[in-house]
């Protein structure tokens, strides 16, 4: 795994640990979701593009 997309990763994982503590603390938001959802897409999509 290289280390943009090993860094896409990381950031990935952060922004769901920094996603649920905002939703915890203040109620959900269905925007930080949805962001949440498509940045993790683009990662899944960047790990895809390097195994083949």
């Amino acid at each position: 795994m290289p280390g943009s997309t090993k860094a896409m990763g990381v950031v990935t994982v952060g922004t769901l640990v920094l996603v649920t503590a905002y939703t915890v603390a203040l109620g959900s938001n269905g925007w930080l979701w949805f962001g949440w959802v498509m940045l993790g897409l683009i990662t899944v999509g960047m790990v895809a593009s390097q195994t083949t």
